[in-house]
C-alpha cells in the first residue's frame, strides 16, 4: 500500500516534533525524517517516542547529505549512510533517501553506484537515490555539481527518488523520468516548482510540473512506493497558514493519486 507521508523538512524552522504533530493532526499516513541540525532528528530514542506518542510511523529516513548538513554525524559520507540505515532499521523505516555525491567528493563518487548496491545488500534497506539538478543562475545552462550524475535514471540504481522541485530546476519531464525508471522508482518527493533556478518546493499544483498528472500516471502504473510531501513553509507568517499549506498538499495528493476512469 502506498503511504502518503510528510517530510519533517516541510515544517522548518519548526522542529521534528512539530512535524509529527502536524502529520497526526492532518491525517498523513507516515513521516519521513530529515536528519539535520535539529538534534531530535539524530536521536533514535527521541524518534521512537514521537512514533509512539503520535501513533505515526516513520517510512523513510533522509540521510544528512545536504550542504547544510555536511557535518551532521561527521564528515565521512559512507559512515553517514550506514548510520542512516541503522536509524531506519531501529524505527521501522524501509527507505533511506540519499543525494548523489557533490563534485568535490571524488573518491566517494567513484564508488557510489556499487557502494549503494552493497549497502542495500548488507542492510536490507532501499537506498533511493534522488534526482538533483545542474547548478545555474538565470540562464538555462548549468554546471554539473553532482557525480556520477544529478540524474539517477542514467545509472543502475535499484531504487530511486523523484523530487518535482529538483526536476523543475533541471527542466526535466517527471513523467518521462518515471517511465525511464520503471519499477526502480521507489520514492517520490511531491512538491512543485516554477522552473526558476531556485529550489522552491512549492505546494503541489502551484507550479508548472503537472504534479496532478504525474500522480495519476503513477497510479495507473500501480506505483507502490512512498509519496512524501516535501514543501517549503518557511514564508508562512502564522501557524494557521502553515497548517493550511500542509493540509492542501495532503488533499492534492489524495485527490490525484487515483486511477483515472475517463
Amino acid at each position: 500500500m502506498t503511504l502518503i507521508g510528510l517530510s519533517t523538512a516541510s515544517v522548518y524552522p519548526e522542529s521534528t516534533a512539530h512535524a509529527f504533530g502536524y502529520a497526526a493532526q492532518l491525517g498523513y499516513d507516515a513521516v519521513e525524517v530529515m536528519v539535520g541540525i535539529d538534534s531530535l532528528s539524530q536521536q533514535t530514542s527521541a524518534i521512537k517516542q514521537l512514533i509512539d506518542h503520535h501513533e505515526m510511523p516513520v517510512c523513510a529516513i533522509h540521510a544528512p547529505c545536504l550542504l547544510w548538513t555536511q557535518r551532521v554525524w561527521g564528515t565521512e559520507p559512507w559512515g553517514k549512510l550506514e548510520r542512516s540505515a541503522d536509524l531506519a532499521l531501529e524505527v521501522g523505516a524501509d527507505v533511506v533517501v540519499v543525494h548523489p555525491p557533490f563534485r568535490w567528493q571524488r573518491e566517494y563518487a567513484a564508488g557510489f553506484v556499487d557502494g549503494i548496491a552493497a549497502l542495500e545488500s548488507s542492510t536490507g534497506i532501499a537506498f533511493a537515490v534522488e534526482n538533483m539538478y545542474p547548478w545555474r543562475a538565470s540562464s538555462r545552462r548549468g554546471m554539473e555539481m553532482y557525480l556520477p550524475s544529478w540524474d539517477p535514471s542514467q545509472h543502475n540504481y535499484a531504487n530511486t527518488t523523484i523530487d518535482l522541485s529538483h526536476a523543475a530546476i533541471a527542466g526535466s519531464d517527471v513523467i518521462e523520468m518515471a517511465d525511464r525508471l520503471g519499477r526502480r522508482l521507489r520514492h517520490v518527493h511531491l512538491t512543485d516548482g516554477s522552473g526558476s533556478a531556485k529550489d522552491e518546493h512549492l505546494v503541489p499544483g502551484r507550479g508548472v510540473m503537472r504534479a496532478g498528472e504525474f500522480l495519476g500516471h503513477l497510479a495507473e502504473r500501480d506505483f507502490a512506493g512512498h509519496i512524501i510531501l516535501e514543501i517549503n513553509t518557511r514564508r508562512c507568517s502564522t501557524r494557521d497558514e502553515r497548517i493550511a499549506d500542509l493540509a492542501a498538499s495532503l488533499a492534492f495528493a489524495r485527490e490525484h493519486f487515483a486511477v483515472r476512469t475517463n
